[in-house]
């Protein structure tokens, strides 16, 4: 089967995303985690922060230039409940990061000729 034009841009926006932040200090733990919940981009660890060692969930949003919404917007209130439960099930299947803080990434890509906009614990998951 082959890849949709949207696919290749969005594996190389989340490629582009790891390599962002791993520069910053994250190692990655596990790509594009799949469940029945849902699906994490990018699972990834930021050691010796203030909490010890992080594990990071990040939802890598890809728009393109002149697009009428902003890559953060599209992270809403549903997405963030499939992803809350997605990392979850990830915390499940592998009892060893259950100890760990954890946080919600959003690293937001309008253009990919200018940095990643990288936000940091950007939202605290509810219910659901």
């Amino acid at each position: 089967m082959s890849r949709t034009s949207r696919q290749v841009s969005g594996q190389r926006g989340e490629a582009d995303a790891e390599r962002w932040l791993k520069r910053h200090g994250l190692e990655t733990v596990e790509r594009n985690y799949r469940c029945r919940a849902g699906e994490i981009d990018l699972v990834m660890v930021h050691r010796d922060t203030a909490d010890g060692d992080v594990l990071v969930f990040v939802e890598v949003r890809l728009r393109a230039p002149g697009a009428l919404v902003d890559a953060v917007e599209t992270v809403d209130r549903n997405k963030q409940q499939r992803l809350a439960r997605a990392a979850r099930h990830f915390l499940m299947s592998f009892p060893a990061w259950e100890a760990h803080a954890c946080r919600f990434d959003v690293v937001a890509i309008n253009d990919p000729d200018e940095k990643p906009n990288w936000i940091a614990n950007a939202f605290e998951p509810s219910g659901g």
